[in-house]
């Protein structure tokens, strides 16, 4: 079985199990605390002696939605209300994880492990918010790029010994099989990471740009974490930088429409479409819009500029009604590399 087991799923699927976890590993995360209905007045009380800005969190999954940040108390205290008495989120809102502002830039760094050992995956940046200049409420997933400029070699020797290591060794202590994928969400403050998240599967969009960049098989790389002896395999990464921007329904991560006819989808060279959220109409095979994110289109280049371009054009080359696409997916990380990159 690639993937993990009930009690190692809670990773991902409680902000509370994940938080708990790494104080009890000594794993870098922000300060926090957790509050349900029955202590929502603890909750306002809470507000009222942090700092803003106030993240607040879904305990469980909620879609990639389920994160909301604000400066102003009042809102706080009117989401808080919403999600632990109104159920803004279902079930997943049922615990509420009050977290620590930290600023920073994000990253994702992945790894696949067998339980025992673990190889680290390339790392990615991805573009969560829904608005240019990473404005407006959350979504799924934009966009993202792979390998991320900031992400130097001294960084990451930070991120394996502070986070990837203690994380393996914790689930190791605590008698979980974790076999299979390990998503960190993490944020760099100052050359230093912390974990905002943990994920048990290969994130969206990431995935469109982690994977075209294996040249390792896939499959050998499962065979391993299946016999335990991912220490015998290596890495093989493509050197070039992957780019892929999300196109998605009018209207998401709100209320959208469905059943869009899609045209020209031909890819450009060196652009990989990854379909996400389509379908074929019954009657006449035509492809139709099927959900918010309809599909990532992930360019492959040398040059982290020239494969933002790639990309671009290759999005405006699709057409369905209300499409909408990122603009800037990558142009932030420009600045962390010479012109001519």
């Amino acid at each position: 079985m690639i993937g993990p087991d009930q009690k190692g799923a809670q990773l991902e699927g409680s902000k509370d199990f994940a938080k708990q976890f790494m104080l009890r590993h000594g794993i870098p995360t922000a300060a926090y605390a957790t509050f349900t209905k029955e202590t929502l007045r603890q909750a306002h009380e809470h507000l009222s002696r942090v700092q803003a800005p106030y993240v607040l969190k879904a305990d469980g999954l909620a879609a990639g939605k389920g994160v909301i940040i604000t400066s102003d108390v009042q809102e706080a205290e009117k989401t808080i209300e919403e999600m632990l008495l109104h159920q803004k989120f279902g079930e997943a809102s049922r615990k509420v994880v009050v977290e620590q502002f930290l600023e920073g830039i994000e990253l994702s760094v992945f790894v696949l492990t067998d339980g025992k050992n673990y190889l680290i995956l390339p790392e990615a940046k991805d573009y969560k918010r829904i608005g240019e200049g990473d404005t407006g409420p959350n979504t799924g997933g934009m966009g993202a790029v792979s390998p991320v400029p900031f992400a130097d070699k001294a960084f990451m020797q930070r991120v394996e010994q502070e986070i990837i290591r203690p994380t393996i060794q914790g689930l190791n202590k605590e008698g979980i099989d974790y076999k299979g994928f390990i998503f960190f969400g993490l944020m760099n403050v100052a050359g230093k990471p912390y974990v905002i998240e943990y994920n048990v599967r290969l994130g969206d969009p990431e995935a469109q740009v982690v994977l075209p960049r294996l040249q390792t098989d896939l499959v050998a790389l499962f065979e391993a974490v299946a016999q335990e002896s991912l220490a015998s395999l290596a890495l093989d990464i493509r050197p070039e930088y992957a780019t892929t921007v999300v196109l998605v329904s009018g209207g998401y991560p709100e209320a959208y429409e469905k059943g869009k006819q899609i045209t020209s989808i031909a890819p450009s060279p060196g652009v990989i479409p990854f379909q996400g959220g389509t379908c074929l109409d019954p009657d006449t095979s035509a492809l139709l819009t099927d959900g918010g994110r309809v599909m990532a289109l992930t360019s492959l280049s040398t040059s982290l500029a020239e494969g933002i371009q790639m990309s671009q054009q290759a999005a405006g080359q699709v057409h369905f009604e209300g499409k909408y696409h990122r603009r800037d997916i990558g142009r932030d990380l420009l600045a962390y590399l010479p012109q001519s990159l």
